[in-house]
């Protein structure tokens, strides 16, 4: 495959080997876990994971790690969030101080939103080794690291004033520290004795302190300065990050500057798009609370068609996600895919459909092609079915062992779909005993006697053959073909309008059918 059609991850594995070739990497990825982790952050997750996973294919042991930023200051409170009062109580104090609201006995706010994230992404063969900030700052695991920051405070202010249109003094610290006496970061840092001592002053309560860096737990590096030291004490090969951090004068430029004070140099890195939801405009936003998150895709698209849309998009390629009818294409794209993976072709379209259904897949690639059927079929069914799955499979005659499982969890989506997010024309239940009789004209009445006769005999029928004959009653009838619809829709599901008829009889069955008309 020539390197123009190489898939977007090995094209960054490669990038990234040809840079520094060594034997093991590091591929970075993290979040402040400030609100409900969104479908925006899972973006980043599944960019590194991609590249993760090519680098492995070339031979390469990859340690990818995922940083918990759970020790930043919480500055707001998003409003899908319980107990807003509360939390705002909890203002400026590092996230892993504020309490979970959510009654799910996390143990913090902050160890709830992460848990949300850990809990899902072995389902979509995501397992990265989980670093926690805070508990590293706060056992001064980077004691030695501030210190010497503090001791490059100078070159740090010359690095930043390169990239700011209001220039820093000596009276700025790259530094913040969350108070010994009200727990919040509204302090103001005094001065550094050169070794280990910080002396702050808490701005709520007049109060100063003397803090040793190796024994405290309440300091920590800003932003800027803290994610180069990081790159430096982890090795990190490999981090993707948003648009905003790659803006020029950003943070992935200042901190490209930073690094080599620490005689590392940055590492390698791609910029990936914000994703909207589907009739929303902007970015989605975990402090706000204007989020969809990980949990809310994977209702409505299973683990492979989620890794499907993003291992099929470049990273910045901005693209929405959608919960309205374009659920039947994106489907239809996948195992579009997915019979292009399994063909016997041998050319480039058929390899670029490989490496992507491939990097779809949670494990390793089945055996077998998945049960394909059109997602708005199986809605069908599911709802003649009044949503038993089971029932609804067992309509299906042709469905091998080793796809039943994979079926399962598309019938999962297709029902929460339903439920969720279907317009009304879209989900009907059939008619019933308890259902109200349309009221019809003897010559309606005849039409839906023909329409039974015919339907008695349509197992040995085509679709085509099926939708000739009732035509054909239509015109035995005298009736406009529209009428003998509207009415045959009437009596099956009590509204004008329905599925494509014909093929909406043969997936009911003849015995439901012939119940409903004869009733």
């Amino acid at each position: 495959m020539s390197n123009d059609s190489m898939h977007w991850a090995d094209k960054a594995a490669l990038d990234i080997i040809r840079r520094n070739n060594k034997s093991e990497y590091t591929c970075a990825s993290g979040i402040t876990p400030s609100g409900t982790v969104h479908i925006g952050n899972f973006r980043e997750i599944i960019s590194t994971e991609l590249v993760v996973r090519a680098l492995k294919r070339r031979g390469k042991k990859v340690r990818f790690i995922y940083s918990w930023d759970d020790y930043d200051v919480f500055r707001k409170v998003p409003s899908n969030m319980p107990n807003q009062e509360l939390l705002r109580s909890f203002l400026r104090f590092p996230i892993t101080s504020v309490p979970d609201t959510s009654r799910t006995q996390a143990g913090s706010y902050a160890r709830k939103n992460e848990l949300e994230v850990e809990d899902l992404l072995p389902h979509l063969g995501i397992r990265p080794e989980y670093i926690y900030q805070s508990c590293r700052y706060k056992s001064s695991y980077y004691a030695d690291d501030i210190r010497y920051v503090l001791e490059n405070k100078a070159k740090i202010i010359e690095i930043l004033n390169k990239f700011r249109e209001t220039s820093l003094d000596n009276s700025w610290w790259p530094i913040s520290v969350f108070s010994s006496f009200t727990g919040r970061d509204n302090t103001t840092v005094i001065s550094y004795d050169g070794e280990w001592g910080i002396t702050y002053r808490d701005d709520e309560v007049n109060k100063e302190e003397t803090v040793d860096l190796r024994k405290t737990s309440i300091v920590k590096l800003n932003w800027r300065i803290d994610w180069p030291m990081r790159w430096a004490k982890e090795g990190v090969d490999f981090e993707p990050a948003g648009k905003d951090h790659h803006t020029s004068g950003g943070s992935f430029d200042t901190s490209k500057e930073i690094i080599k004070l620490f005689g590392e140099k940055a590492p390698y890195s791609f910029q990936y798009d914000f994703i909207s939801i589907k009739g929303q405009g902007g970015k989605i936003s975990s402090s706000s609370g204007n989020v969809i998150s990980l949990f809310d895709v994977l209702e409505i698209y299973t683990p492979e068609v989620t890794r499907f849309m993003f291992a099929k998009t470049r990273p910045n390629t901005e693209f929405a996600i959608s919960f309205d009818t374009d659920v039947f294409k994106i489907y239809e794209d996948y195992e579009n895919t997915e019979r292009l993976a399994f063909s016997s072709d041998t050319n480039e379209k058929q390899a670029k459909a490989f490496r992507i259904y491939e990097l779809s897949q949670v494990d390793k690639m089945p055996k077998t092609i998945s049960y394909q059927i059109p997602f708005r079929h199986l809605c069908n069914l599911l709802l003649i079915n009044s949503f038993d799955i089971n029932k609804t499979i067992s309509m299906l005659k042709d469905v091998k062992s080793d796809q039943l499982y994979r079926l399962k969890q598309k019938c999962e989506c297709a029902k929460n779909w339903l439920k969720k997010y279907a317009d009304s024309e879209f989900t009907w239940s059939l008619s019933d005993s308890n259902t109200q009789k349309p009221e019809l004209s003897e010559n309606e009445k005849e039409a839906i006697s023909l329409l039974a006769d015919v339907v008695d005999n349509m197992d040995n029928l085509s679709e085509k053959e099926l939708s000739n004959k009732i035509y054909a009653v239509a015109e035995k009838s005298g009736m406009d073909s529209k009428d003998l619809f509207r009415v045959s829709y009437m009596m099956l599901i009590g509204r004008e309008k329905g599925p494509r008829l014909a093929n909406f009889l043969k997936q009911i069955g003849k015995d439901k059918v012939l119940e409903i008309l004869r009733r």
